[in-house]
Protein backbone atom coordinates (compact mmCIF):
# COMPACT_ATOMS: atom_id res chain seq x y z
CA UNK A 1 0.00 0.00 0.00
CA UNK A 2 3.09 2.70 1.02
CA UNK A 3 6.32 1.92 -1.09
CA UNK A 4 9.09 3.89 -1.15
CA UNK A 5 11.72 3.07 -4.11
CA UNK A 6 15.23 4.58 -3.96
CA UNK A 7 13.84 7.64 -1.97
CA UNK A 8 16.16 10.71 -1.79
CA UNK A 9 15.42 14.13 -0.37
CA UNK A 10 18.54 16.84 -0.52
CA UNK A 11 18.77 20.15 0.25
CA UNK A 12 21.43 22.66 -0.62
CA UNK A 13 23.72 19.76 -0.16
CA UNK A 14 22.54 17.99 2.59
CA UNK A 15 20.77 14.76 2.30
CA UNK A 16 17.71 14.46 4.51
CA UNK A 17 16.66 11.36 3.22
CA UNK A 18 19.17 8.71 1.26
CA UNK A 19 17.72 5.92 -1.04
CA UNK A 20 15.06 4.89 1.09
CA UNK A 21 13.51 1.43 0.10
CA UNK A 22 10.38 0.43 2.33
CA UNK A 23 7.22 -1.18 2.01
CA UNK A 24 4.48 -1.15 4.58
CA UNK A 25 1.38 -3.33 3.16
CA UNK A 26 -2.14 -3.59 4.62
CA UNK A 27 -2.78 -3.96 8.14
CA UNK A 28 0.76 -3.49 8.71
CA UNK A 29 1.48 -0.63 11.14
CA UNK A 30 5.80 0.20 10.95
CA UNK A 31 6.92 2.62 13.26
CA UNK A 32 10.14 4.90 11.99
CA UNK A 33 12.54 5.52 14.58
CA UNK A 34 15.15 7.96 15.12
CA UNK A 35 16.44 11.29 16.77
CA UNK A 36 15.22 14.63 15.39
CA UNK A 37 16.87 15.37 11.79
CA UNK A 38 17.13 11.55 11.08
CA UNK A 39 14.31 11.60 8.18
CA UNK A 40 11.15 10.27 9.56
CA UNK A 41 9.18 13.57 8.92
CA UNK A 42 10.87 14.21 5.57
CA UNK A 43 9.66 10.46 4.53
CA UNK A 44 6.34 11.79 5.59
CA UNK A 45 6.34 14.56 3.87
CA UNK A 46 7.44 13.00 0.49
CA UNK A 47 4.36 10.22 1.02
CA UNK A 48 2.58 13.27 0.97
CA UNK A 49 3.97 15.29 -1.68
CA UNK A 50 4.28 18.07 0.82
CA UNK A 51 7.85 18.28 -0.66
CA UNK A 52 9.13 16.72 -4.10
CA UNK A 53 11.89 13.91 -3.89
CA UNK A 54 15.11 14.67 -5.44
CA UNK A 55 15.65 11.39 -6.83
CA UNK A 56 13.34 7.96 -6.33
CA UNK A 57 9.38 7.53 -5.89
CA UNK A 58 7.03 6.97 -3.10
CA UNK A 59 3.75 5.22 -4.42
CA UNK A 60 0.68 4.89 -2.76
CA UNK A 61 -1.98 1.90 -3.49
CA UNK A 62 0.67 1.74 -6.76
CA UNK A 63 0.47 5.24 -7.63
CA UNK A 64 3.17 7.44 -8.04
CA UNK A 65 2.35 10.50 -5.63
CA UNK A 66 4.35 13.21 -7.31
CA UNK A 67 3.21 12.84 -10.89
CA UNK A 68 -0.31 11.73 -9.56
CA UNK A 69 -0.55 13.90 -6.00
CA UNK A 70 -4.71 13.97 -6.29
CA UNK A 71 -5.42 10.17 -7.19
CA UNK A 72 -2.92 9.40 -4.28
CA UNK A 73 -4.41 11.12 -1.71
CA UNK A 74 -7.29 9.63 -2.05
CA UNK A 75 -6.13 6.71 -0.27
CA UNK A 76 -4.83 8.59 2.51
CA UNK A 77 -4.71 10.12 5.86
CA UNK A 78 -2.73 12.37 7.96
CA UNK A 79 -2.31 12.95 11.54
CA UNK A 80 0.28 15.49 12.30
CA UNK A 81 1.41 15.96 16.30
CA UNK A 82 -1.09 19.01 16.47
CA UNK A 83 -4.23 18.20 14.36
CA UNK A 84 -5.44 21.14 13.15
CA UNK A 85 -9.37 21.20 13.42
CA UNK A 86 -11.54 24.51 13.52
CA UNK A 87 -11.62 25.78 17.58
CA UNK A 88 -15.37 27.79 16.81
CA UNK A 89 -16.85 23.85 15.96
CA UNK A 90 -17.59 20.96 17.67
CA UNK A 91 -16.52 17.63 17.22
CA UNK A 92 -19.28 16.82 15.00
CA UNK A 93 -19.22 19.82 12.78
CA UNK A 94 -15.52 19.40 12.23
CA UNK A 95 -16.50 15.91 11.42
CA UNK A 96 -18.54 16.57 9.24
CA UNK A 97 -16.89 19.44 7.05
CA UNK A 98 -13.23 17.47 6.59
CA UNK A 99 -15.37 14.46 4.94
CA UNK A 100 -17.53 16.50 2.45
CA UNK A 101 -14.49 18.38 1.95
CA UNK A 102 -12.79 15.29 0.70
CA UNK A 103 -15.63 14.35 -1.26
CA UNK A 104 -17.31 11.60 0.61
CA UNK A 105 -21.03 11.24 0.87
CA UNK A 106 -23.04 13.30 2.98
CA UNK A 107 -23.19 11.38 6.36
CA UNK A 108 -26.39 11.88 8.84
CA UNK A 109 -25.78 12.82 12.56
CA UNK A 110 -26.12 9.56 13.74
CA UNK A 111 -23.34 8.57 11.55
CA UNK A 112 -21.26 10.95 12.35
CA UNK A 113 -21.63 10.32 15.96
CA UNK A 114 -21.08 6.67 15.42
CA UNK A 115 -17.63 7.37 13.83
CA UNK A 116 -16.65 9.63 16.58
CA UNK A 117 -17.53 7.42 19.92
CA UNK A 118 -15.79 3.83 17.88
CA UNK A 119 -12.91 6.69 17.74
CA UNK A 120 -12.74 6.73 21.52
CA UNK A 121 -14.94 10.22 21.89
CA UNK A 122 -17.14 10.60 24.66
CA UNK A 123 -20.63 10.72 22.81
CA UNK A 124 -21.29 13.96 25.26
CA UNK A 125 -18.37 15.36 23.88
CA UNK A 126 -18.90 15.33 20.12
CA UNK A 127 -21.42 18.51 20.60
CA UNK A 128 -18.72 20.56 22.44
CA UNK A 129 -16.00 23.13 20.78
CA UNK A 130 -13.11 21.58 19.98
CA UNK A 131 -11.44 24.80 21.72
CA UNK A 132 -12.50 22.94 24.66
CA UNK A 133 -10.71 19.67 24.02
CA UNK A 134 -7.35 17.69 25.04
CA UNK A 135 -4.85 17.06 22.46
CA UNK A 136 -6.31 13.24 22.86
CA UNK A 137 -9.50 14.40 22.19
CA UNK A 138 -8.30 15.66 19.06
CA UNK A 139 -6.49 13.66 17.49
CA UNK A 140 -9.40 11.07 18.39
CA UNK A 141 -11.57 13.68 15.72
CA UNK A 142 -8.07 12.89 13.37
CA UNK A 143 -8.91 9.06 13.53
CA UNK A 144 -12.52 9.68 12.97
CA UNK A 145 -11.98 11.74 10.17
CA UNK A 146 -9.41 8.66 8.58
CA UNK A 147 -11.85 6.36 9.31
CA UNK A 148 -15.16 8.01 7.48
CA UNK A 149 -12.90 8.43 4.93
CA UNK A 150 -11.81 4.81 4.56
CA UNK A 151 -8.47 5.87 4.43
CA UNK A 152 -6.46 2.97 3.34
CA UNK A 153 -3.18 4.41 4.57
CA UNK A 154 -2.50 6.48 7.20
CA UNK A 155 1.11 8.50 8.02
CA UNK A 156 1.33 9.69 11.61
CA UNK A 157 3.73 12.21 12.46
CA UNK A 158 4.90 12.04 16.46
CA UNK A 159 0.77 11.81 17.35
CA UNK A 160 1.62 10.52 21.08
CA UNK A 161 3.65 12.71 22.09
CA UNK A 162 2.71 15.01 24.72
CA UNK A 163 -0.21 12.78 25.71
CA UNK A 164 -0.55 11.34 29.15
CA UNK A 165 -0.01 7.09 29.30
CA UNK A 166 -4.10 6.78 29.62
CA UNK A 167 -4.54 8.69 26.22
CA UNK A 168 -1.57 7.07 24.93
CA UNK A 169 -2.72 3.68 25.21
CA UNK A 170 -6.20 4.43 24.03
CA UNK A 171 -4.37 6.25 20.75
CA UNK A 172 -3.02 2.39 20.30
CA UNK A 173 -5.51 0.70 20.56
CA UNK A 174 -7.36 2.30 17.99
CA UNK A 175 -4.49 2.66 15.27
CA UNK A 176 -4.42 -1.66 16.35
CA UNK A 177 -7.89 -1.63 15.36
CA UNK A 178 -7.74 0.24 12.22
CA UNK A 179 -5.03 -2.24 11.18
CA UNK A 180 -6.83 -5.24 11.70
CA UNK A 181 -9.53 -3.38 9.41
CA UNK A 182 -6.74 -3.33 6.90
CA UNK A 183 -5.16 -0.02 7.34
CA UNK A 184 -1.38 0.20 6.26
CA UNK A 185 0.20 2.58 8.95
CA UNK A 186 3.52 4.31 8.87
CA UNK A 187 3.91 6.19 11.87
CA UNK A 188 7.12 8.39 12.78
CA UNK A 189 7.64 8.30 16.40
CA UNK A 190 10.27 8.83 19.70
CA UNK A 191 7.96 6.79 21.78
CA UNK A 192 9.93 3.05 21.79
CA UNK A 193 7.52 1.69 24.33
CA UNK A 194 4.70 2.54 22.16
CA UNK A 195 6.41 1.45 19.19
CA UNK A 196 7.27 -1.98 20.19
CA UNK A 197 3.16 -2.24 21.74
CA UNK A 198 1.96 -0.77 18.45
CA UNK A 199 4.32 -1.84 15.32
CA UNK A 200 4.31 -4.82 13.39
CA UNK A 201 8.02 -3.71 12.13
CA UNK A 202 10.08 -0.37 13.10
CA UNK A 203 12.92 0.82 11.57
CA UNK A 204 15.74 2.65 12.75
CA UNK A 205 16.64 5.63 11.03
CA UNK A 206 19.88 8.37 11.47
CA UNK A 207 21.51 10.67 9.06
CA UNK A 208 18.79 10.25 6.62
CA UNK A 209 19.34 6.18 6.47
CA UNK A 210 17.65 3.57 7.62
CA UNK A 211 20.08 1.78 9.61
CA UNK A 212 17.92 -1.29 11.08
CA UNK A 213 14.64 -2.53 10.80
CA UNK A 214 12.90 -5.87 12.29
CA UNK A 215 9.44 -7.36 12.97
CA UNK A 216 8.90 -6.44 17.12
CA UNK A 217 7.03 -9.92 17.61
CA UNK A 218 10.78 -10.86 17.65
CA UNK A 219 12.17 -8.22 20.18
CA UNK A 220 11.59 -7.50 23.93
CA UNK A 221 10.84 -3.69 25.30
CA UNK A 222 15.17 -4.03 26.54
CA UNK A 223 15.47 -5.15 23.28
CA UNK A 224 14.95 -2.77 20.93
CA UNK A 225 16.06 -0.02 23.44
CA UNK A 226 19.70 -1.80 23.21
CA UNK A 227 19.68 -1.58 19.64
CA UNK A 228 18.37 1.67 18.90
CA UNK A 229 20.82 3.02 21.53
CA UNK A 230 23.68 1.17 19.85
CA UNK A 231 23.06 3.00 16.29
CA UNK A 232 22.58 6.68 18.49
CA UNK A 233 26.14 6.34 18.86
CA UNK A 234 28.19 8.07 16.53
Amino acid sequence: MLEALSLTKAYNGHTALNNLNLTVAAGEVFCLLGANGAGKTTTINLFLNFIPPTSGTAKVNGIDVASHPLESKRYLAYIPEQVMLYRNLTGIENLSYFTELAGCEKYSQAKLLDFLTAAGLQAEAADKRVGSYSKGMRQKVGIAIATARNAKALLLDEPTSGLDPKASNEFSELLKRLSGNGAAILMATHDLFRAKETGTRVGIMKHGNMVAHMKTEELGHADLERIYLEHMHD
